[in-house]
């Protein structure tokens, strides 16, 4: 994608793909230089592993997520996960799909229920994670992380993957105890929506 803009699902910008470089530019993407160790990281795993968008392969794999955002840019949605009994935002695994965005739109759609969310086609924040859950080996998650926005009529109807559902102002969010790769993804996200939604 040359040009970063909001996309819907269905947006042909959003197809499945299984090059790894897409995977790849959807990463340096991310221009932050205290993100720089993080994509290093990232390229190792692209470059070393035989399938980095398998959620089987370890010691890690690509995962994407949704910073799910208000329309008015005030809030945002967390999900209290059933498995991990953590608050964290939406996503999951590449399962074979280097678009990232589009994983991270698809994942948003399917753990909200919301309809009409969109996507920032660009990257907006990197992390890569150690992951725990039960009945599976531990193992990291290479997350590249996406600001959707929603529609202002949004109503959450979230699937089994999660107990609990907040919208949340950012001071909020960190009297939830989460980690500081989300407060950094909310601080980065938040400001990219701003900008979108500023009058005018």
């Amino acid at each position: 994608m040359s040009k970063a803009e909001l996309l819907t699902l269905g947006d042909p910008r959003l197809a499945p793909s299984s090059r790894l470089g897409d995977a790849w530019a959807a990463i340096t993407s991310v221009a932050e230089p205290t993100q720089w160790n993080t994509r290093a990281r990232m390229r190792s795993l692209l470059e070393d592993r035989p399938d980095p968008l398998d959620r089987r392969e370890r010691p890690g794999h690509l995962t994407g997520s949704a910073l799910v955002v208000d329309a008015e840019a005030a809030r945002t949605l967390v999900l209290f996960h059933t498995k991990l009994r953590i608050w964290v935002q939406p996503g999951g695994h590449a399962d074979g799909d280097a678009n990232l965005a589009a994983v991270a739109l698809r994942e948003a759609s399917e753990e909200t229920g919301i309809t009409g969310l969109r996507v920032w086609s660009t990257a907006v924040d990197l992390d890569i994670h150690h992951v725990d859950p039960p009945n599976e080996d531990g193992h990291d998650h290479h997350d590249v992380r996406f600001l959707v926005i929603a529609p202002a009529d949004a109503r959450v109807r979230a699937n089994h993957e999660s107990q609990d559902q907040r919208w949340v102002t950012e001071s909020e969010l960190l009297d939830l105890g989460v980690d500081e790769g989300l407060a950094r993804l909310a601080r980065r996200g938040l400001r990219v929506a701003r900008g979108l939604i500023a009058p005018g």
